[in-house]
């Protein structure tokens, strides 16, 4: 397993929009170093929803980027569909909150699915494609990190899955926003899930 490209982004202003977006991110050669709020330089704009601690580092597997090449029926680079890191091997849809990620530099821990929005519909130039990306399942992942370093493309990547009840992320997806089982709120709520959304399960 090996990180396949570091991408980030600058300010720009979306397609039929007034305002400015970071989530056309491109691949980079050099090395990026990243810290406990993410890349260095890479933008964010909407501080709101994105970014943070806990929203860090965005991520996709190539199986992921291969899958969404596959279904829109043409070759999508490193970064079309916002993330930060593609990691070869990786699917997101056997990812867990809690899992690990660590080059010799970095150290990565999963906190949370991305939910997809308005913004990323334009950017794919297709209305419906928030709905599509949910109805997929392949959401990629966000991480927090937990060790700063730089990162490069072609570092070699060790996976370490969480050991507790694994929350999936096809399953954050699916239950966004929806009344969970008193078994499953704690299930959530055990593992080292996004700051935000374990506020939500426990108020």
């Amino acid at each position: 397993m090996k990180i396949l490209a570091v991408c980030t982004g600058n300010a720009e202003i979306l397609p039929g929009k007034s305002y400015k977006t970071g989530i056309f991110k491109h691949p980079v050669e050099a090395g990026v170093m990243i810290d406990r709020e993410g890349l260095i330089g890479d933008k964010i704009c909407n501080r709101k929803h994105h970014g943070g601690v806990d929203q860090a580092v965005y991520a996709l597997g190539s199986i992921d980027l291969d899958w969404w090449s596959k279904a829109l029926g043409r070759d999508l680079d490193p970064g079309t569909l916002g993330e930060n890191l593609v990691i070869e091997g990786a699917d997101s849809r056997k990812i867990s909150v809690g899992d690990r990620f660590w080059t010799a530099a970095v150290e990565l821990e999963v906190t949370s699915t991305r939910m997809p929005c308005a913004t990323l519909s334009v950017r794919m130039d297709d209305p419906l494609f928030a709905k599509r990306f949910i109805k997929a399942g392949r959401p990629g992942f966000y991480c927090r990190v937990l060790k700063d370093g730089v990162v490069h493309a072609g570092d070699a990547v060790t996976y370490h899955a969480y050991s507790g009840a694994p929350v999936l992320m096809p399953e954050l997806l699916e239950t966004f926003g929806r009344n969970l089982s008193d078994d499953d709120r704690a299930r959530y709520i055990a593992a080292p899930i996004h700051h935000k959304l374990r506020a939500q399960l426990s108020g």
